[in-house]
């Protein structure tokens, strides 16, 4: 049975991934970089972290410090953080449920915690989750299994007994490989991942309200 949830954010908790899709050509374009340069750049960017992603960028021909670029890719959708994103469907209705049976939940993410805290505290349910884990604050990637091992130990959950909650290929992979229950959120902007999803995870679903209906089997 699980008593540990480790959430994703960008496509699982809040709806936000076609934000980063065009965050990645609004900044080539303003440094004068045809996006069709990589047609594939949207889907190298989720592998990367937030550095690697700025020395990728640097490559392609941008003229600035891996540091302001990660700074002004962060300005380029914090509008949208601090706005219009919204949380994903039935996403309190489950937070709701996991309090009822007293599990213990956090975030882990690749993204900016700025970005993390502003959109989780705007919707109103920062304050429910135990913390808030991320790559550039622990300097671990998502795709490493350590990464999940990490914050399974923080949350005071056994790996076997903890369920990753996550919409990337990548990062269900690496969290089924350290031993823990993995959930695919099948996310609409990545319709290409679908199938590999399905293949590798204990459980996949559309929105959260299918998990609420199929709790009883896990939690």
């Amino acid at each position: 049975m699980i008593n540990g949830v480790i959430f994703d954010l960008d496509g699982t908790l809040i709806d936000s991934m076609g934000s980063w899709g065009n965050a990645d050509r609004r900044f080539l374009i303003e440094n004068r970089i045809d996006p069709s340069v990589d047609p594939l750049i949207s889907e190298k960017m989720k592998r990367l972290s937030m550095r690697e992603a700025a020395e990728y960028f640097i490559k392609l021909g941008v003229n600035m410090h891996p540091d302001e670029i990660t700074e002004r890719i962060e300005k380029l959708v914090y509008d949208e953080y601090e706005n219009t994103i919204e949380l994903k469907p039935y996403v309190k209705d489950f937070l709701e449920f996991l309090d009822y049976k007293k599990i213990n939940y956090c975030v882990a993410t690749a993204n900016y915690r700025t970005l993390t805290d502003t959109v989780l505290k705007r919707h109103g349910i920062y304050d429910r989750f135990k913390f808030i884990y991320t790559c550039a604050e622990t300097g671990i990637k998502k795709d490493s299994p350590l990464f999940f091992k990490n914050v399974a130990e923080k949350l005071e959950s056994e790996v076997k007994h903890t369920a990753v909650i996550d919409d990337s290929v990548h990062c269900i992979e690496s969290a089924k490989n350290a031993g823990f229950y993995t959930i695919a959120v099948l996310d609409d902007t990545a319709n290409d991942d679908h199938s590999r999803l399905k293949e590798i995870s204990d459980m996949t679903i559309k929105t959260f309200s299918e998990l609420i209906e199929k709790a009883d089997l896990i939690f």
